[in-house]
Order: structure tokens, then C-alpha cells, then sequence
């Protein structure tokens, strides 16, 4: 039987995906360049932009207040569109395919 299965690590959320997807999905809205918009790109943004922010992990009612705190951060925020602009120029100029 491995480690996680005896535990219920479903619980276990990063409230920084949510923030990295939305802002990433603005400012794809509004990119004018030349961008590829595959899948397998825009996954690899948002995985960019993810490993370059601070996790935002909660767990609980208490752990959620917490993260949202951090997210009402304008520090935060701006690290984030910050980390989602930077992501989008390197796939852009290193797509994941030729």
C-alpha cells in the first residue's frame, strides 16, 4: 500500500493555479503577437508561470482564510501577471513543437 493512499491528499490545494490560470487566460485575451495557442503551449505557460510564484497551499476553512490574505497581496498579484507575462515570452519564443 504506498504513502497516499492512506491519506486523503485531495484536500490539498494550491489556490496559486487558480490565479496563474485566470490572469493567464487575460492576458491571452488580450496578446496581439504571434502566439501559439495550442495545448500542449499554454500548458506548458501556465506550468512556467506556476514554478517561477509562490504556492499558495491550504488544506482547511483556516488554511483558506490564510491564502486569501496572500492573494489580496498587490505583491502577490503583481508576481503573478509578472510570472504569466514572463511565461508567455519564453513559449512564445520556445514553443513546445516545431
Amino acid at each position: 500500500m504506498a504513502f497516499a493512499d492512506d491519506y486523503d491528499f485531495d484536500l490539498l490545494k494550491n489556490e496559486a493555479e487558480n490565479l496563474v490560470l485566470d490572469e493567464l487566460g487575460r492576458q491571452l485575451e488580450s496578446y496581439t503577437g504571434e502566439l501559439c495557442t495550442c495545448n500542449d503551449c499554454v500548458v506548458d505557460m501556465a506550468a512556467i508561470a506556476l514554478n517561477s510564484v509562490k504556492p499558495l497551499y491550504r488544506f482547511s476553512i483556516l488554511g483558506t482564510l490564510y491564502t486569501s490574505q496572500a492573494m489580496a497581496d498587490d505583491a502577490y498579484s503583481e508576481s503573478v501577471r509578472t510570472a504569466v507575462s514572463a511565461a508567455i515570452e519564453k513559449v512564445r519564443e520556445n514553443p513546445s513543437h516545431d
